[in-house]
């Protein structure tokens, strides 16, 4: 028997049915708690046309282990399939814009909890894209959808087959490539990020690959004034997007 993936949470399940309702199954709520946005999400259930299933709170925890607030999704499909047409629509719609584009890439990022918070980090920074690669890292699943609180829905996100040469095409367009290291020379706070950027990050244990470190143009690190030598994924993606918005948001 096959284990059931879950999407649970009010804010996850609400942009899961709005945005992506096709990757539903059913949906689980709590009959007896009231609240108006469980009702919202009973009618997007409904709208969608999605197998609903009212319990009460006994029977929802038997169902679903998971932390719900009331509702669960059970997900027919719990990963997004790469189609070439659109990322070569996304790398055609980069040149000639107004607004210089903010993209993260995800180099080899293993915990979807990791994933989940990179994700709901980039949806706040208005990041254009989030990029990551196809083999060797972990995919969206029901976990980074739960983490994600409803980013997972709303970020235009990429698991290109090729990392290296996903990062060529971005540099032929005009994108400057700002790696993350914890032995960068430059810190964060002192490099122009108002430009076309696109931040890279490596994954939870070693970081960049070499061959995607030796792509970017720039290597930058966060200073730490602590103990410890360095910031987990999710959080230093933070950090390096909201300095980026926030250089942006002075020059205007």
């Amino acid at each position: 028997m096959s284990e059931i993936n879950w999407v649970t949470g009010i804010n996850a399940v609400s942009e899961l049915l709005k945005q992506n309702p096709q990757s539903a199954k059913r949906v689980l709520l709590n009959r007896d708690r009231g609240d108006d946005r469980l009702d919202a999400v009973r009618n997007l259930a409904i709208a969608a046309e999605i197998e609903l299933e009212e319990l009460d709170a006994k029977e929802l925890y038997r169902v679903c282990l998971e932390v719900h607030q009331g509702v669960a999704v059970e997900l027919a499909d719990t990963q997004r399939d790469f189609k070439q047409s659109e990322w070569g629509e996304f790398l055609a719609g980069l040149e000639g814009r107004c607004a210089p584009p903010l993209l993260l890439i995800l180099d080899g990022v293993t915990d979807p909890h990791n994933l989940g918070a990179c994700l709901r980090s980039a949806d706040a920074a208005g990041v254009d894209a989030v990029i990551i690669p196809k083999d060797k890292a972990v995919q969206v699943n029901a976990t980074v959808r739960r983490v994600a609180c409803g980013a997972a829905e709303t970020v235009n996100l990429f698991a290109v087959p090729n990392l290296s040469r996903a990062l060529i095409q971005l540099k032929e367009r005009g994108l400057w490539l700002f790696g993350t290291d914890d032995n960068a020379e430059t810190g964060v706070y002192e490099q122009d990020l108002r430009g076309a950027v696109a931040v890279v990050m490596g994954s939870e244990g070693t970081g960049l690959r070499r061959l995607t470190k030796e792509k970017c143009d720039f290597l930058i690190g966060i200073p730490m004034a602590g103990a410890m030598s360095s910031l987990n994924v999710s959080v230093a993606a933070g950090v390096i997007l909201f300095e980026a918005v926030r250089q942006r948001q002075i020059e205007q």
